[in-house]
C-alpha cells in the first residue's frame, strides 16, 4: 500500500444515528470537522454530492472530503471525524482524488 499524501478523497461515510453516536444534531453543508487519519489530525470540509443542505444523524450520503493539509490516504484507510473532542463519525477512504 502506497501512502501518498492526499488532500481530497471520497469516503464510505455514515453519520451514526442519535442512539449510535455522540452527535445528536444535524450538520450542514460546509461542515468543517477534524479528521483523524493514521497519526494525522487535520481540519477538512465535507461537500455533499447531492443538493441537500443538511444531514441528520443516521442519514446515508455521498460526500467528498477536502483537507487543509495533505495526509497519507489510500483506499481502505479508516479515519475518524471529531468535533469538540468527541468522535462523531467514522469512515473508510473509498476513492482518492488526484491533488
Amino acid at each position: 500500500v502506497t501512502e501518498n499524501p492526499q488532500t481530497s478523497f471520497e469516503p464510505d461515510f455514515y453519520p451514526p444515528t442519535k442512539e449510535e453516536g455522540e452527535k445528536k444534531k444535524p450538520f450542514f453543508k460546509n461542515y468543517r470537522p477534524v479528521f483523524f487519519i493514521g497519526t494525522a489530525n487535520v481540519t477538512g470540509g465535507l461537500k455533499f454530492k447531492d443538493k441537500r443542505e443538511m444531514v441528520m444523524p443516521g442519514d446515508s450520503l455521498t460526500v467528498d472530503v477536502k483537507l487543509e493539509e495533505p495526509v497519507p490516504a489510500f483506499e481502505g484507510r479508516r479515519f475518524a471525524v471529531r468535533e469538540g473532542g468527541r468522535t462523531v463519525c467514522a469512515g473508510v477512504v473509498s476513492k482518492v482524488h488526484d491533488n
